[in-house]
Order: C-alpha cells, then structure tokens, then sequence
C-alpha cells in the first residue's frame, strides 16, 4: 500500500527529471552547434559509390578530393580554417544518394558538395540539394538534366566539370564520320541507364545529321552478362563502327563476345571507357577502338598530379581523380570569392567561376551550370594502352 501510495508523487518526480533531462540536451546542443559554426574547421562533402559495380571510380575520385583538402589545409586551411573533408559511399544508389546528400547539408553541415560521378544519382538529388540549399559540382555526371530541368530552367544547386551527353555523343559521331570515313553505325547501350541513353540518342540524331546512316539500334537489361543476341544482329547490318557507351564491365564482355562472333566494325567507346581494369579485362578485343573522354590522360600538364597520385596510393589515378580536383578547385575558389561560408552565397559565385583546370577550362555557363567550350580528347588503344589520338570538337 504504501509503495501504490507512494507511486503517483514519485512518477511526477521522474517526469520532471525526464522533462529537466531533455531541457540540458537541448541546450548543449545548441551549445555544440553554435562552438561547431565558430570553430576552427569547417565542413565540405564528397559522395559517391565506394561500394558495388562502380567503387572504382569512386575510390578514385574520394582519394584524389581527400588528397586536395588534404594539401589546402598543408597550406593554411580555406578562409583561416581546416577543411574537414566527410565521405559518404552511396553504394551507386538513387535513394542513398538523396539519404546522403540531406545527412552532408543537415548533420555534417556541410558548405558544399563535391560529386556524384554518374547521371543517375546527380538526377536523384536535384531536389534534395534545393531543399537544403547547399551546392553540388558533379564530376562525370553528363545527363544535360542534371543542370538544366526538362522545361529549360536551370537547377539552382546543381553545377558540373565535365561536358555533357549532348556534346559527347556528337563528338563521336563526328569524328567516326569526319575522320573514320564511317557511313554506317549501330548502338549498343544499356537502357536502364540515363547516361548511356543520353549519348546514344544524340550520337544517332548528329550522325544522320552528317550524312550517316544508323542500321543498328540495340538495348540490354542492367547486369546483363551475354550480348551475343544484340550482337548477332549488329553484325547482320555490318555497321563501319559500333557505339558501345556503357560501363567497362560490359564493354570487357561485349567486345570479347562480338569479336568472337566475327565482328570487325571499330568500336567507339565513351569516357566510361578507360579505366585501368577494361585493359586487365579486355585488351585485345578493344584494340583499334576509338574513346571519346575529358583529357589525355598522359598529358604532361598532368604529370605533377599523376605521379603525387600513385606515391600515396600505389595505383593509377582514373579519370575521376581530376575531375575531381577540378571540382574542388571549383567549390574553393568561390568560397574564397564570396569570403563567406554560407552555402548560398558560394552558389551564387558559383556562376562565376572561369579558370584553367587539369581537365580543360572550366567556365560555367550561367543559364546551363556547365562548362562552356571544353574540347573532348580522342583517345586509342594500342599495345594494351589508352593513347592519345587528338583534341576533337564537334561542328553543328
């Protein structure tokens, strides 16, 4: 009796301790918050795939960020504080890259982000990054959506370094028609991917523009492993090239698979294309092809970052690795231009930005968030290596 007597007083007790308890965290929240935004760091984010089918270019690409900040700070920080670089794997993933993008703006409070480095998941976050209003600089995201909305309206918050599908596939129709003498093409492409897509309308749309006649169009399912289907009608048309704009995992298995059909078209690969792992994979079945990319990747303006690359990690920069330096090159200069750590107010400089990077000349366009004017590079493979055939710009 006495301890049911006793109960209600003593509930009350702990609900106001409950309720006391609660009060304290709030405030030394707020406290650490506050200490976080007057600190001596602040806080930049990189997201991407560190795990699944695409770890490798995201490996790349997260090394070489870390390795700049890594460098600034070395320096004196950015605006007299230490960068804090937060990375987050989005497993190649739509929806974590959404959960990640809102975790890097709300609870990592982060100023800006650099990346993703495919279509698909920049596409996803578009509305995430306006919701919390913090900028993102893709690196090899090329979908022309990423920056500028089906209705023509620019994203505010999305920005890119690399040239886009509507540049990327005339390139390659215009150097297979201009310099290949092809007449005739077919498309292979992966149609659960909008990058692949992408180039592949508009490869087909500026080679008949040119003259040329697509006799082939093919698509496969994501993770699909034998081709021969496709490719057995690919080679009943007998195109002069063959456009293959997809991941290297399946070009490896691709091009191994029509060669062994007695394909002998010359293949035109994208900037999915050089990477390290497609030589180990498929080197002779894609000599003699033709790859449309952002850079020579042994360019010697280059080699300072190549070979500081390989020292600390003991591996070959991808082509991740210096778009992502030109992103980060990007965020902090406008920063350093705004002379502020609000995230709006380096969006706003964002537009400004006009400077010489490792992969051409980034100048944004204002109403397109993109690179205006970059030169694709064309590039071979000879002797089991990617080598540099010519700077190439289309005509339209």
């Amino acid at each position: 009796m006495r301890i049911s007597g006793n109960w209600p007083r003593f509930g009350a007790v702990k609900l106001r301790f409950f309720l006391f308890s609660l009060f304290c965290v709030a405030v030394c929240l707020g406290l650490l918050t506050g200490c976080a935004r007057d600190s001596d760091t602040v806080t930049i984010g990189w997201l991407g795939p560190l795990t699944g089918d695409m770890a490798v270019w995201g490996i790349s690409e997260s090394s070489a960020t870390r390795m700049f900040f890594d460098q600034l700070n070395e320096q004196g920080g950015l605006l007299g504080k230490q960068v804090r670089l937060v990375a987050h794997d989005t497993r190649g993933e739509a929806m974590e890259t959404i959960n990640v993008t809102r975790r890097l703006a709300t609870m990592d409070n982060a100023i800006g982000i650099i990346g993703p480095n495919t279509s698909g998941q920049a596409l996803a976050m578009v509305s995430a990054l306006n919701d919390v209003e913090v900028a993102s600089i893709a690196t090899v995201a090329t979908n022309p959506r990423v920056t500028v909305a089906e209705d023509g309206s620019v994203n505010p918050f999305n920005f890119r370094v690399a040239f886009i599908d509507n540049y990327q596939g005339p390139v390659a129709a215009g150097f297979a028609f201009n310099h290949l003498n092809a007449r005739t093409a077919a498309v292979l492409f992966d149609v659960g991917s909008d990058y692949s897509h992408g180039v592949s309308e508009f490869f087909q749309e500026h080679f008949r523009r040119l003259g040329g006649n697509i006799v082939a169009v093919e698509g496969f399912n994501p993770r699909d492993v034998d081709f021969r289907p496709q490719l057995t009608s690919i080679r009943n048309a007998n195109p002069d090239v063959i456009l293959m704009p997809f991941s290297f995992r399946e070009v490896a298995l691709a091009t191994q698979q029509a060669r062994d059909l007695g394909i002998t078209s010359i293949f035109l690969g994208t900037d999915t294309w050089p990477s390290a792992l497609l030589l180990e994979m498929a080197a002779d079945s894609i000599a003699g092809s033709y790859i449309v990319h952002h850079m020579d990747l042994r360019a010697t303006h280059a080699a300072w970052l190549r070979d500081m690359y390989f020292a600390r990690f003991n591996r070959e920069p991808e082509i991740n690795a210096f778009l992502a330096w030109d992103a980060s090159t990007m965020l902090v200069e406008a920063v350093q231009r705004a002379n502020s750590f609000d995230p709006v107010a380096i969006r706003n400089e964002l537009v400004n930005t006009d400077f010489m990077g490792i992969t051409g000349r980034i100048r944004i366009g204002a109403d397109t968030h993109n690179p205006e004017g970059k030169t694709a590079a064309i590039l071979t493979v000879i002797d089991g290596e990617f080598v540099f055939v010519q700077n190439y710009s289309p005509t339209f």
